[in-house]
């Protein structure tokens, strides 16, 4: 390359990754927090119950799992809070 040669061309532009603001974070990992006690009080009545009975009745079994299935829905919540958003791929800028 010699001194005489043009430049080359400019490459594209950056993507810029827009980041969620900390109160939006904030606010996710707290109600994730919200959501844990269901789970946690599912976890507490059905083992009781488990204790006591040798099994879970059948009056609570479904509160047992709608309280599971929350506490896991506050779990993934408290995981994306914590992880954050990836940008999403656009055509034509992948590998």
């Amino acid at each position: 390359m010699s001194i005489s040669d043009p430049p080359p061309p400019p490459g594209p532009p950056a993507l810029q990754t827009e980041k969620r603001s900390g109160c939006l974070t904030a606010l996710m990992a707290i109600a994730g927090i919200f959501m844990l006690l269901p789970g946690l009080c599912a976890l507490l009545f059905g083992g009781v119950s488990v204790f006591e009975d040798g099994k879970i009745a059948a009056d609570i079994a479904p509160l047992v799992i709608l309280g599971l299935i929350v506490g896991i829905g506050g779990v993934a919540m408290i995981w994306a809070a914590i992880k954050g958003r990836k940008a999403p791929n656009r055509p034509g800028t992948g590998p």
